[in-house]
């Protein structure tokens, strides 16, 4: 049996998914990439790895700014992050402790 770690899903992320992966997960479901019902359970780095390359391709097209995906890309994008902040803060997660202090 392998010891590679898997990654637990977007749903049991921690800080309520506000990492580096849950916001690779969100952005594929926003182009579509994967369903919005997948949440990565079990994933390896390697499958991580690659949906972040199919994201990152999609964000290319777009000149990686928000303000220039399609209407309906830019609609799913702010909902799918508004959940996404809503949902974490409910959690109790603060963005301000995020920030270091010097």
């Amino acid at each position: 049996m392998s010891d590679e770690k898997r990654y637990v899903g977007i749903d049991k992320d921690i800080n309520g998914g506000m990492t580096d992966t849950a916001k690779i997960i969100r952005d594929a479901w926003v182009f579509g990439i994967i369903p919005e019902t997948e949440t990565c359970a079990g994933w390896n780095a390697a499958g991580i790895e690659t949906l972040w390359e199919k994201v990152n391709a999609e964000w290319g097209r777009y000149g990686f700014r928000v303000a220039a995906l399609p209407p309906e890309l830019r609609e799913r994008f702010e909902r799918i992050q508004s959940g996404a902040v809503a949902t974490a803060r409910a959690g109790g997660w603060d963005p301000d402790r995020e920030i270091a202090e010097d």
